[in-house]
């Protein structure tokens, strides 16, 4: 299996009410359907083999005889097929009925999995048993001696023999919404998707509903959930079904279809993921749920199956939690100067990104505190490399925001410095770059101790991530507003904040929302910006994207590689990739040190690289394994 994906799909056919026969051939054209596509795992809804709303037709054997038939004859349907199924069906068993959901693979039904959460206002109480917990088995046909016992009970695990992290589980519709849902037992047990048939009907909210019961859930017990519901053909006596159907992957939708649409949804299920959070998330605490399982063994051969899904090119954006990203770092930079009792924020001010990103918050931290904009003290240092449209877009923003703003011309001293350590003027090497970044950094600081402020940093987390930064410069603060914010929501920030206001501010964010990011230490000629950062260590949107999957979805290199090049198909060629893949690897690991010794600052996006947060990792480890790893990648 390349990359642990699994293909998976939720299937609602359309059926006829107690037609056995028909639903049975349309069952068997979604498996043929599902075997066109090199599909690996199938769902269909709650009770599809006769239709949910049957009423007392379930207690007929005329009914129930004709679905074991025909849940024999499908299952003699998938042999060869390399396809694993999952349906519902009732089955009476020692003179009770039950809801259950059928597992087959290869021709045999694997088991049998009642539904257990049915609730007095559900109408299937009248008709369904609860089943006791035990294991027990099942004859598809007591006349034939020679016919396997099927497993029948709630806590069956289903097993690939090949691939070890490929177990599933089943519940039905309502169990989801019990206190306890047995996917939380089956999860805790080792099952790593769960598969949800469902016969849920539609009235007002119930879409939103069910969409946030599954994705919420699907975090919690950190899953695969694959949620296949009744649709067109279900009697609309008192209710009816839209076929909504979801797959979700540890609390993200994957794929949904639209009510109404008799709803069929594909979606690649990452395995290897799940596993990696369950190994951080899932622990000793748990161990009190753990119980008897009994695994049921099928086999699947994965082996050719290619990545097909389509990542996020900027997974750390999330549309519409804008301005709540800016408030959570403004609160924590207001609890920070009530601590201390500051007098003044004081900021580098640059005309760049992270900066202005910073100017941002801090002026939210003012409104929070109900204090006059004047009390942020906004610096400008220019130096050697600094441009004319920095320099400017710099005074334009601070008088647009209300600021204080104070001009400190480092040059001299910067000169004067060189000077001391015998350093030429003109050897541009990282102690020329570097006496400026610290020379501002002591002008912030001392100036910040003058007035009884405090220096917030502007470094995002892609420059912490990358050590893009002078250690001891513009690394270090007395309180890093930006330092979970990777550069491409560092942009996204600054361009929602220029899209909300107007004049003259609106104006000088654009312009530097269309600034070339650099660090701007080298000599420029004719008054144009000598460095871009992105010329130098790689596009910022390919290292937000390695980081985002290296570090929170712990993807191995090779794997982060192959889903880039898959994801950024027509805007980075496969060199191009693997060039900044490389790159990034290399100083993720070479720079820590610097990450080792962060200043404070609040968790703002998903990945806090802080050591004291939520990654730890020691200054002193080699990336050779991980860059060997992407050695052995051929390019096309």
């Amino acid at each position: 299996m390349q990359f642990s994906y699994i293909k998976s799909c939720a299937f609602t056919p359309s059926i006829k009410v107690a037609d056995v026969e028909f639903n049975k051939t349309q069952i068997k054209k979604a498996i043929d359907f599902a075997v066109s596509e090199r599909i690996n795992l199938i769902a269909f809804p709650e009770l599809c083999l006769t239709g949910s709303t049957c009423g007392d037709l379930f207690f007929t054997d005329t009914l129930l005889n004709n679905s074991k038939k025909a849940l024999k004859e499908i299952a003699d349907y998938t042999e060869g097929k390399n396809l694993l199924v999952f349906l519902g069906l009732p089955i009476k068993k020692d003179g009770l009925i039950y809801n259950v959901c059928a597992g087959i693979c290869d021709g045999v039904v694997l088991g049998l999995v009642p539904k257990t959460n049915i609730t007095n206002d559900d109408e299937q109480k009248r008709y369904f048993a609860t089943p006791n917990g035990e294991i027990s088995y099942f004859v598809l046909d007591e006349f034939n001696d020679d016919q396997d016992q099927i497993p029948f009970g709630t806590n069956i695990i289903f097993a690939d023999s090949k691939n070890q992290s490929l177990k599933l589980s089943c519940e039905i519709g309502s169990d989801l919404q019990a206190i306890m849902p047995p996917s939380v037992f089956h999860a805790v047990n080792g099952a790593r998707i769960i598969i949800n048939i469902s016969a849920d009907s539609e009235f007002s909210g119930r879409q939103e509903y069910r969409e946030e019961l599954v994705k919420s859930h699907s975090q919690k017990i950190v899953s695969g959930y694959i949620y296949a519901n009744a649709g067109e053909g279900e009697s609309t006596t008192d209710a009816v079904y839209s076929g909504h159907n979801i797959i979700c992957e540890n609390g993200e939708i994957l794929e949904e279809s639209k009510p109404f649409s008799n709803g069929i949804v594909t979606a690649q299920i990452d395995l290897d993921s799940i596993d990696y959070q369950r190994s951080k998330l899932f622990n000793q605490n748990y161990q009190d749920l753990c119980c008897d399982y009994l695994l049921v063994g099928f086999s699947l051969d994965l082996s050719k199956n290619q990545i097909e899904r389509v990542y996020s090119k900027t997974p750390f954006i999330k549309q519409g939690e804008e301005q709540f990203l800016i408030d959570i770092a403004a609160h924590g930079l207001k609890k920070r100067i009530e601590h201390v009792f500051a007098n003044k924020i004081v900021i580098g001010i640059s005309g760049g990104l992270d900066s202005t990103l910073a100017l941002i918050i801090a002026s939210r931290t003012m409104e929070l505190l109900n204090r006059p904009k004047k009390d942020i003290i906004a610096i400008t240092m220019p130096c050697f490399g600094t441009s004319k449209r920095t320099f400017d877009n710099s005074i334009v923003l601070s008088k647009a925001f209300g600021v204080t703003l104070k001009k400190i011309e480092i040059t001299k001293a910067v000169k004067r410095h060189l000077k001391d350590i015998n350093h030429s003027e003109d050897v541009h090497d990282a102690s020329y770059e570097n006496s400026q970044a610290r020379e501002r950094t002591q002008v912030l600081m001392d100036y910040a101790n003058s007035v009884n402020g405090i220096v917030v940093g502007t470094g995002d987390l892609s420059e912490l991530a990358l050590g893009w930064a002078t250690y001891n410069g513009d690394h270090m603060s007395m309180y890093a507003v930006n330092g979970s914010i990777p550069k491409t929501l560092v942009r996204h920030l600054v361009d929602y904040t220029a899209n909300t206001n107007r004049g003259k501010l609106k104006a000088v964010l654009k312009d530097i929302l269309d600034t070339p990011v650099s660090p701007e230490l080298i000599p420029s000629k004719d008054d144009k910006i000598g460095q871009v950062t992105e010329d130098l260590v790689g596009p910022y949107i390919l290292h937000d994207f390695f980081l985002y999957n290296l570090i929170k979805r712990g993807f191995t290199p090779t794997k982060t590689y192959f889903i880039a090049v898959n994801t950024f198909k027509g805007e980075f060629d496969q060199k191009t990739v693997l060039k900044w893949l490389k790159t990034f690897i290399r100083r993720f690991f070479n720079q820590q040190f610097k990450r080792s010794c962060l200043p404070d600052g609040v968790k703002v996006s998903e990945i806090s690289l802080s050591p004291r947060g939520s990654y730890k990792m020691p200054s002193d480890a080699i990336s050779k394994l991980w860059l060997d790893e992407l050695e052995q990648i051929k390019l096309d």
